[in-house]
C-alpha cells in the first residue's frame, strides 16, 4: 500500500534535509531527500509509495522550471526531467545488493509504470566493455575513499569472514555497481545505502556508512537528517529494530 506517501509526510520527509529554499531545478535536483525516500519506500517494501515520491518532486521540479522560464519540454527541460529519474533509479539499484533484488524488481516496475515514454531509460548505463579487473581497481579506489583510514580495517574483516565477500564487495559491490556510473555522486550513494540498512536492521552497517556519508562531504546536520528521513519512512512502514538505530557520530573531515 502507498497510503502513508501522502503529501503531507513526503512535506515532513523534504523538509528535515537542511537546504535553501528549492526554488531552481539545481535546487530541487540536488537537494537527496527524494533518493534517502524512495529508496527507504522500497526496502521497507513499499514499492508503490515509490512512483508517488517521483510525482512530487517531478511536481517541484516543474513549478522551478516555470519560475526559472525553463519549458519542460525543452532540451534543458528534459535533461533535467531524466536527470531526476535517473537518480532515482540509479538509488534503487544500488539499494538491491542491501535489500535484496526482488524489492528493487517491483519498485522498479512500479516507477516505470507511470514513467512517462521520454523519461524512459532505453540502454544500460554501465560499459560493458571493462574487465573484471578494471572494476576490481575502481572499486578499491572507490571504497578507499568512503572508508578512508577505516578501509583496511573493514577490508580486511570481509577477507578474513570469507575472502570471496571480499572480493564480491570490493568488485561488485563498489566497482560495478556503485561506481558503475556517474549518476550519483559519491554521497548520494551514501545516502542510498544508509536509507535500505536502516530498513533492514544493519547497525554495524549503518554506522560505517553514516560516517562513509560525511567522508563523501555531507555535513553532521546532513548525516542526521539522511538518518531521520529514513527512521521515519521505516517506521510508518512498520519496520522494527531489535536494539534501535544507531546515530550519527561527528567525523573529521579532510
Amino acid at each position: 500500500m502507498a497510503d502513508i506517501a501522502t503529501t503531507s509526510f513526503l512535506n515532513t520527509l523534504k523538509s528535515a534535509f537542511p537546504s535553501p529554499p528549492l526554488t531552481t531545478p539545481e535546487a530541487v535536483l540536488t537537494q537527496p531527500w527524494y533518493i534517502v525516500a524512495a529508496v527507504s519506500f522500497s526496502a521497507s517494501r513499499k514499492p508503490a509509495a515509490v512512483p508517488i515520491v517521483f510525482e512530487f518532486v517531478l511536481h517541484e521540479l516543474e513549478a522551478a522550471q516555470l519560475v526559472a522560464g525553463v519549458r519542460a519540454d525543452s532540451e534543458e527541460g528534459l535533461a533535467q526531467r531524466v536527470k531526476l529519474i535517473s537518480k532515482i533509479r540509479e538509488a534503487l539499484l544500488h539499494s538491491g545488493l542491501l535489500s535484496g533484488v526482488p524489492r528493487i524488481i517491483e519498485s522498479l516496475i512500479a516507477l516505470h509504470g507511470i514513467t512517462p515514454e521520454e523519461l524512459q531509460a532505453k540502454e544500460v548505463l554501465r560499459d560493458r566493455t571493462k574487465t573484471i579487473a578494471d572494476y576490481e581497481q575502481s572499486g578499491e579506489k572507490l571504497f578507499r575513499s568512503m572508508y578512508r583510514e577505516t578501509a583496511d580495517t573493514v577490508q580486511g574483516l570481509l577477507d578474513r569472514t570469507y575472502p570471496d565477500l571480499g572480493w564480491f564487495c570490493n568488485t561488485v559491490g563498489y566497482g560495478i555497481t556503485y561506481g558503475g556510473t556517474d549518476v550519483l555522486t559519491q554521497v548520494e550513494v551514501s545516502y542510498a545505502i544508509v536509507a535500505a540498512l536502516i530498513a533492514i536492521d544493519a547497525p554495524r552497517q549503518i554506522t560505517w556508512h553514516l560516517a562513509n556519508a560525511q567522508h563523501g562531504g555531507a555535513t553532521f546536520e546532513e548525516a542526521r537528517a539522511v538518518r531521520e528521513i529514513s527512521v521515519k519512512v521505516a517506521q510508518a512502514a512498520g519496520v522494527t529494530w531489535s536494539d534501535g538505530v544507531p546515530e550519527v557520530t561527528a567525523v573529521e573531515q579532510h
